[in-house]
């Protein structure tokens, strides 16, 4: 793929050069609006809303996903031209009715007008993709091939600081974590096209807005990742980092209960069991589509709506992976929530 004369292997090359030595990142105090803006001081950094969306009886997933790289090979180059920041992002809608899913991907490196991540406040734009991010909300816009993404997010609660205040863990070593916060129970509406009929809906979706300098162990291949929007206002978030054999190699996560109390669960508090395996019929990567999540706040049962929501990236940010709308259900299998699961390194290790 082409990028204004440079390739995207160039591209993954010249992240991979010069790299300075990982730190660990100091504990800080998050500042709002400042933090919902772009940090490219550090190496990577995203912007990911999941959610599900209702237009009468007809169900939607959708995904909508920007990301920044720093090149550390271009920092100190002179020219106006020198790709010293990329900005990638991923769209995607499941249209669960028609048991189908439309994913589309963008990348370009930033500058003259056609991509940028401002540092003040959310305000990303990728030629005609854009996330920005007011008082009252943020709003997402994406019109992709074959589909489009129109939406308006509002808070429903304050910004929820995941790990330590804000600080977490991703792995056995201290320089192996990211700032991380979430924003649960984002009230959506707008219009989601496909094909040219569009449809007006209403939904719940999830924020999740990290940035960091080494993010996985070099052992790690990827993670599972989950966020849930509970029925009655609560937000679960829980993930494991997995090596190439399958074996859990760190964990994490949090619930914070409708009524705002936060529980932060440590390394040695929760595990994850798959099952239901799927395999893709274009990679043969073999996905567990049913997970039984194990925390300090109780089990929960993670469970795909579709099968084949497998998207491949390598167009962009170079992988494949798994993101779905799933249903989260109690130890009884009374589903109690709704929301988004990520497995990442299956199809191949996952490389930041």
């Amino acid at each position: 793929m082409g990028l204004h004369g440079l390739s995207r292997r160039a591209l993954l090359a010249m992240t991979a050069l010069a790299l300075p030595p990982a730190w660990a990142l100091p504990a800080r105090t998050m500042q709002f609006p400042r933090d919902f803006g772009s940090h490219p001081e550090l190496r990577t950094e995203w912007w990911y809303i999941t959610g599900h969306a209702r237009s009468g009886t007809r169900e939607f997933g959708f995904q909508l996903t920007f990301f920044r790289s720093r090149v550390e090979a271009t920092q100190q180059m002179r020219s106006a031209f020198a790709a010293r920041q990329m900005i990638f992002a991923h769209a995607a809608i499941t249209d669960l009715q028609a048991r189908r899913l439309w994913h589309d991907q963008r990348i370009a490196r930033a500058g003259f007008g056609i991509a940028s991540a401002a540092e003040e406040d959310t305000d990303i734009r990728l030629r005609n993709w854009t996330l920005r991010r007011d008082a009252g909300g943020y709003t997402g816009r994406l019109p992709a091939e074959g589909f489009a993404i129109d939406l308006r997010f509002t808070p429903a609660g304050p910004v929820l600081l995941q790990g330590k205040e804000g600080l977490s863990r991703k792995g056995p070593n201290a320089e192996q974590a990211s700032y991380y916060y979430s924003e649960p129970q984002l009230a959506t509406q707008g219009r989601l096209s496909i094909q040219g009929h569009g449809f007006d809906v209403q939904g719940r979706a999830w924020l999740d807005h990290e940035w960091s300098d080494a993010y996985l162990h070099p052992d790690a291949a990827g993670w599972d990742w989950v966020g849930m929007n509970l029925d009655d206002g609560g937000a679960l978030m829980a993930f494991r980092i997995h090596r190439r054999d399958g074996s859990a190699l760190w964990f994490g996560g949090s619930l914070r209960s409708a009524d705002g109390q936060l529980r932060v669960f440590g390394a040695d508090e929760v595990r994850f069991e798959g099952t239901s395996a799927w395999t893709s019929p274009r990679t043969r990567a073999v996905y567990p589509l049913r997970w039984r999540i194990d925390t300090p706040a109780g089990t929960f049962i993670v469970q795909s709506l579709l099968d084949d929501q497998e998207l491949d990236s390598r167009g962009s940010t170079g992988g494949v992976y798994w993101e779905g709308v799933s249903d989260l259900l109690d130890a009884s299998n009374r589903r109690i929530g709704r929301g988004y699961l990520e497995m990442t390194g299956y199809a191949e290790p996952l490389r930041m």
